[in-house]
C-alpha cells in the first residue's frame, strides 16, 4: 500500500500564505474527511468518464465492489449495449457486465447530466496525436469543460487519460478553478495513469500496481484511497507532473528498446547469416541486466506509437529536441515499409504483376490474441500497398470481423486451404496462438513471417517458402 499521506490540516486561527483564510482550510478539511468516510464506506459515488478499453474495466470492478457508478460515454452505441447488459471489451467477462448492470450497481449514459452528484469521477478519454504528430487533448478538455458546469464541492477528480507533463496542473486544473473553487480546498485532483495491457489474463486492472499524483496532499491521500478499493497496490507520487512522465517513460522505454531490435533485424538481413531471433534468445540467457525485446511489421495500441511524440513535442517548448526519442519512434515507423519491400520481393519471385497479386494479410490486431486494432501494423501494411497499387488484399484474424482500411472495408475470411492457396504472398502480421502455423506453411506460395510464429516449422521445403523477417536471409533488401 502508498505511504499515509495527511489530509490537509484544519487552522483555526491565522491567515494563510496563499490568502485563503483559516475558515477556507477548515472548509476543506471537512470536505476531505467527508469525502474520505463516504469512500471507506461505500457509499462514495464512482463516475467514469470514457468506456473504451481503461473505463469500462475500472467501471466494472467499482461496481463489483458495491459502489454505486456511473459511466459516461458520448458513444450511444456502446451505452444502448451497455444498458442491455452487454459487454464489448474482451478482457472483461461478460456474466461481470450484466451481474452488475442487473443489480443496478452499474449504469450507462451518454451525457454529464447529474454529474455533480458523483463523488469521485475518473477521467479515461482518448488522447490521440494529430497528423504532424502533436499532441490532440481535446477530449480531455472538452470532459473537463462538461464536468465544471456541474462541479461541487468535496469532488474528486482523477485523470487517467496517458499526456504530457503538467497537463493536469496547467490545463485541467484551471478550467475548474474557473468557477471560482480551489483545488485542495473545495474540490480534489489528481493524475493516475493507466496500465492496461489488452489481452493479458496474468495482470488486471485489479492487481496492476498504479502510480497516483495529486496536486495537494490532501489531493494524493483521496486519490489513493479511492484507488486502494479495486486496486492491490497504489504508489504515491510527490506530484501529477512525476505521474505523468512516469507513464510516457513506461511506454518509450519498450518504443526504444523495439526500434533497437527492429533496426538490429534489418542489419542482419542486409549482413545475411545471422537471425536476429536467435540473437535476442542467446542474450536473454544472461540473468542480469537484459530484457529481452523481439522485431516485429511497427508497433500499435495506443500509447506506444503516440507517447513518444507527446514528449517531444513538450520538449520543444524548452528548447530541447529529444532526438534519441524521436529517432526510436521513426524506426519503428519505418517497419511496415520494409515488410512492404519484402511483399515485392515475394512477388517479383513469382511470374505475376504487382497489381494483380492477392495479398493475404493474416492478423490486424495490434498483438495476439485480442480484438484491438488500434494503431495496428497490419494496418499500415495494407495502406502502404494499397498505396503502391496492391488491390487484391484479405485478411483472416478471428478476433476482427469487419476492419476499415483507407475507405475501404473489408471482412474476416475463413483460414482455410482455399484462402490460404488462392494467396500469392502470406504476411503473419499478428501471431495469434490459435492457428495452425505449419498448416499455413503448407499451404502457402510465399509467406512472409513478421512475428517469428513460424519457428516450429521444422520441414525444409515448407522454410523454403518462409521469410522471417530478421533471420538474415533478405540480404539483398535496403
Amino acid at each position: 500500500m502508498a505511504q499515509s499521506i495527511p489530509l490537509a490540516p484544519s487552522k483555526t486561527t491565522e491567515t494563510l500564505s496563499n490568502g485563503r483564510t483559516k475558515g477556507a482550510s477548515d472548509h476543506a478539511s471537512q470536505h476531505a474527511a467527508a469525502l474520505e468516510q463516504k469512500i471507506r464506506n461505500k457509499t462514495a459515488k464512482i463516475g467514469v468518464i470514457g468506456l473504451g478499453y481503461v473505463g469500462l474495466p475500472l467501471a466494472i470492478e467499482f461496481a463489483r465492489k458495491g459502489f454505486e457508478t456511473v459511466g459516461i460515454d458520448l458513444d450511444r452505441t456502446k451505452i444502448s449495449s451497455l444498458q442491455k447488459g452487454k459487454n464489448y471489451i474482451q478482457d472483461i467477462p461478460d456474466a461481470h457486465v450484466a451481474d452488475v448492470v442487473n443489480n443496478g450497481s452499474f449504469r450507462a449514459q451518454a451525457d454529464y447530466s447529474n454529474a455533480r452528484t458523483l463523488d469521485a469521477i475518473y477521467i479515461c478519454v482518448p488522447t490521440p496525436f494529430t497528423t504532424n504528430k502533436d499532441p490532440d487533448i481535446t477530449y480531455i478538455t472538452s470532459a473537463v469543460e462538461e464536468l465544471a458546469k456541474e462541479l461541487r464541492d468535496g469532488q474528486l477528480i482523477i485523470l487517467k487519460s496517458t499526456t504530457f507533463p503538467n497537463t493536469t496542473e496547467g490545463t485541467v486544473q484551471p478550467i475548474l478553478e474557473a468557477t471560482g473553487k480551489k483545488v485542495g480546498e473545495d474540490f480534489f485532483l489528481a493524475f493516475s495513469p493507466e496500465r492496461i495491457d489488452p489481452g493479458n489474463q496474468k495482470w488486471t486492472t485489479a492487481n496492476t500496481p498504479i502510480v497516483v499524483g495529486g496536486v495537494t496532499p490532501a489531493c494524493t491521500r483521496l486519490a489513493v484511497l479511492a484507488n486502494e478499493q479495486i486496486i492491490e497496490h497504489v504508489i504515491a507520487v510527490t506530484s501529477p507532473k512525476v505521474a505523468e512522465m512516469e507513464k510516457l517513460l513506461e511506454n518509450i522505454f519498450r518504443s526504444v528498446n523495439i526500434a533497437l531490435v527492429n533496426e538490429l533485424a534489418k542489419l542482419c538481413d542486409r549482413m545475411g547469416g545471422i537471425s536476429m531471433w536467435e540473437v535476442v534468445d542467446a542474450a536473454a540467457t544472461k540473468p542480469f541486466g537484459y530484457m529481452p525485446f523481439y522485431p516485429g511489421p511497427g508497433i500499435g495500441g495506443h500509447c506506444i506509437l503516440i507517447d513518444p511524440y507527446y514528449l517531444s513535442w513538450q520538449a520543444r517548448a524548452y528548447d530541447f529536441e529529444t532526438n534519441f526519442i524521436t529517432l526510436a519512434a521513426e524506426t519503428n515507423e519505418s517497419m511496415p515499409f520494409y515488410v512492404k519491400d519484402l511483399v515485392f520481393k515475394a512477388i517479383a519471385d513469382q511470374p505475376i504483376r504487382l497489381r494483380d497479386a492477392n495479398i493475404l494479410v493474416l492478423g490486424v490486431a495490434f498483438k495476439r490474441d485480442v480484438d484491438d486494432t488500434r494503431h495496428s501494423p497490419a494496418i499500415r501494411v495494407m495502406e502502404i500497398l494499397m498505396q503502391e497499387g496492391v488491390s487484391q488484399i484479405s485478411y483472416c484474424d478471428p478476433f476482427v470481423e469487419k476492419l476499415w482500411v483507407s475507405g475501404r472495408t473489408f471482412e474476416a475470411q475463413t483460414l482455410d486451404e482455399q484462402t490460404l492457396e488462392a494467396a500469392n504472398v502470406i504476411i503473419i502480421t499478428t501471431d495469434h496462438t490459435q492457428w495452425d502455423y505449419e498448416f499455413i506453411a503448407r499451404h502457402s506460395t510465399a509467406l512472409i513471417d513478421t512475428r517469428n510464429a513460424t519457428k516450429h516449422v521444422n520441414d525444409p521445403k515448407l522454410r523454403a517458402k518462409i521469410q522471417l523477417l530478421g533471420s538474415g536471409k533478405a540480404a539483398h533488401l535496403p
